[in-house]
């Protein structure tokens, strides 16, 4: 039976309060159980406040993650390439500081790259100093999550951010569904049998690991001829991807998955997706807890 973890990117939008802190146990009353710290215009947290905010996790059954800043390309010139090694590192240490399971990042662009080929190899190349210093600091359990992209100038449609991951340790992909939908035009992510294709492509390439958990981003999305430009909340109608086509598919092929809401209204769109997806299991999945 499928376990599944569902919450917003960034502090809730409805939680009055300005501190982070209090952001689990205002989740746990919404009946959610996830969240992503946003750290996408830099890594500004205190080792304190991020373990305080780990114990709050732990304490109100919350699994965290991490999303690194936007400021990162790994495939730039070699300045820029340094500046987001070290923005990474920054993100892996604050994850560590408080328990989030994986640290997700945008790989980077093809502009000053030979190729598209040349940008994936320098992406690889430079994330094994980010590992390395993931071990240095003993973040081992800290997983890397190069992200799906909406932008066809970046790096990381899918097939890219599974070769990422494949010989590098603790490495693996994060779905953005929303941004492969936006990328394709929106011709990928209208079925079932097109989400069936993603789950089957990271497990015939990665080994079934790297779906315990599958690492979700969600929301319906609006889109150009250079991929992404918008989200949108569940509720608006003329943008896809279709949430259903997701969740029914994660639970009839008992596919893990921590969800992270991208919607405009963020932990409100979070619990829709829950019940949708209680709804479409038919009870076949159990919304898990952390442990204290």
């Amino acid at each position: 039976m499928p376990h599944y973890w569902f919450g917003p990117a960034g502090k809730p939008i409805t939680l009055k309060s300005a501190n982070i802190l209090r952001a689990p146990a205002f989740l746990r009353e919404m009946g959610l159980n996830a969240m992503e710290y946003e750290a996408v215009r830099g890594v500004n947290i205190r080792e304190d406040k991020a373990r305080a905010l780990g114990a709050e996790a732990r304490a109100n059954g919350v699994r965290l993650s991490l999303h690194a800043p936007y400021f990162i390309n790994l495939a730039g010139k070699r300045d820029v390439v340094e500046a987001s090694i070290k923005r990474l590192n920054e993100s892996v240490e604050a994850a560590y500081w408080m328990n989030a399971y994986v640290v997700v990042f945008h790989p980077g662009y093809y502009k000053d790259a030979l190729s598209k080929r040349d940008a994936l190899f320098k992406v690889k190349e430079s994330l094994e100093s980010v590992i390395e210093y993931r071990v240095q600091v003993g973040a081992k359990e800290v997983w890397l999550g190069p992200e799906t992209t909406g932008k066809t100038s970046q790096v990381g449609d899918l097939n890219e951010v599974v070769e990422i991951s494949e010989n590098l340790e603790g490495v693996r992909p994060v779905v953005d569904f929303a941004h492969i939908y936006a990328r394709s035009g929106g011709k990928f992510i209208v079925s079932k049998e097109d989400v069936l294709k993603v789950i089957e492509l990271i497990e015939k390439r990665l080994g079934s690991w790297a779906l315990k958990p599958l690492h979700v981003h969600f929301s319906k999305i609006g889109y150009g001829k250079g991929g992404e430009r918008e989200h949108h909340t569940l509720s608006e109608e003329g943008y896809g991807p279709d949430f259903v086509h997701v969740c029914s598919t994660l639970c009839e092929n008992g596919v893990d998955a921590v969800i992270i809401s991208e919607s405009p209204v963020l932990e409100q769109d979070a619990l829709v997706m829950l019940r949708m997806c209680k709804e479409v299991c038919g009870g076949n999945c159990i919304v898990e807890q952390v442990a204290e």
